[in-house]
């Protein structure tokens, strides 16, 4: 009975053995294959605006192609600080799938409005940071003129997030000029007269103001009548012809 355990548990070793060293073989073989291809998902609201192009050239760095690299040599940490440092791209995720394709799931910064100054023209995105204009799209946003150093403040980008989530602000705001003061003017698509908004405080409520307004003077069909709407005072909304 002995020599039948002793002989079952040198088996057993065995059997272990070869089972580590087969994972190991394994393993270092499959550290030293080449990657077959790179896949890129880009994901974002409102279109494509960095190029599939410049994402893959930031995954395979200095190589000419995906495939003149080794799984060993990738450092997946370092191509997604790459990715994350670009101007256009919010966060990125950068794994290798078990078939070898190097994956990459990028989700671009999303731009709220568009700044034009005397230096030239970029984004604002909806984390209130700058983004530069894309080669390949143009956003259809508000665009913004003023001080620099009052359209980087924390109030202006609750106002720019604001009409960006709202369907009917989106799609009818599409200038906003801010003044040395700090007040601010909106410009409506379809109509000419100037919405004087005020400081950028009870912003959801001015907005709330205004959409009842133009509600009713579009069943009156009273739009065009108008030259000036002033949304300062929370209670009222004030209409100049």
């Amino acid at each position: 009975m002995k020599k039948y355990f002793k002989w079952n548990n040198v088996r057993l070793i065995l059997m272990f053995g070869l089972i580590l060293f087969l994972y190991s073989f394994t393993s270092l073989r499959n550290e030293h294959r080449k990657l077959v291809k790179s896949d890129i998902v880009i994901t974002g609201d409102g279109g494509l605006y960095i190029p599939y192009e410049t994402v893959n050239k930031l995954l395979i760095e200095n190589k000419n192609h995906v495939t003149a690299i080794e799984k060993e040599q990738l450092d997946l940490n370092k191509l997604e600080k790459a990715l994350n440092n670009h101007s256009m791209i919010e966060k990125s995720e950068v794994f290798v799938t078990v078939d070898g394709v190097l994956k990459a799931v990028v989700k671009q910064k999303t731009p709220v409005v568009r700044v034009i100054d005397e230096t030239g023209s970029f984004y604002i995105d909806y984390q209130g940071d700058k983004m530069p204009l894309s080669e390949i799209q143009s956003a259809r946003i508000p665009l913004v003129s003023g001080p620099i150093e009052l359209i980087n403040s924390g109030n202006l980008h609750e106002l720019f997030r604001i009409i960006y989530d709202d369907d009917f602000l989106r799609k009818n705001i599409i200038g906003i000029e801010v003044m040395q003061n700090g007040s601010i003017r909106l410009a409506n698509r379809n109509y000419d007269y100037v919405i004087d908004f005020g400081s950028a405080k009870s912003i959801k409520r001015k907005f709330e103001n205004y959409k009842a307004f133009f509600q009713k003077a579009s069943a009156d069909n009273s739009l065009e009548k108008y030259k000036k709407v002033n949304l300062k005072f929370t209670q009222q909304v004030v209409c100049t012809k």
